[in-house]
């Protein structure tokens, strides 16, 4: 009777596992925060980086956060080293998911009206305390490209 017991158990254990398993795993999205304040260079990096990261890992959840001169290309009209715009990039990316963030601080120091930034773009207080925050208070990875 213990053996019978025990291979029951075991049954279910099984079963419990191979119920739950797959529910569990589609919420386990790997978020990463993308960091940028470098200018168009590093904005031209980092948009061919986030299309492979999403092609590798189509779920991932990625916010990127800019300040400094990282927030250019999130302006209506900026173009890329070879004159290209960015706006279709962002625009591909955000229907794949992306956030942008600009940070606030930046715009007021730099006297940028908030109206200058793509559709895309939401305004948050602080770059850097964006950053932090995603880190510590959210889970999400770091990167910087």
């Amino acid at each position: 009777m213990t053996r019978f017991l025990l291979t029951l158990k075991t049954a279910l254990l099984a079963c419990f596992l191979a119920l739950t398993a797959p529910a569990h795993a589609a919420d386990d999205a790997i978020k990463v925060v993308y960091h940028m304040s470098e200018g168009i260079p590093q904005a031209s990096r980092a948009i061919n980086n986030i299309r492979n990261h999403l092609n590798a890992d189509p779920k991932a959840k990625i916010v990127v956060v800019t300040h400094g001169l990282g927030i250019d290309f999130l302006l209506e009209g900026a173009t890329n080293q070879m004159e290209q715009p960015f706006a279709g990039a962002i625009g591909e990316l955000a229907a794949r998911g992306v956030e942008f963030r600009v940070c606030n601080n930046t715009l007021v120091s730099r006297k940028i009206d908030p109206a200058k930034l793509v559709m895309e773009a939401k305004v948050v207080p602080s770059g850097v305390a964006e950053v932090a925050r995603l880190q510590a208070k959210e889970g999400f990875v770091y990167l910087r490209p």
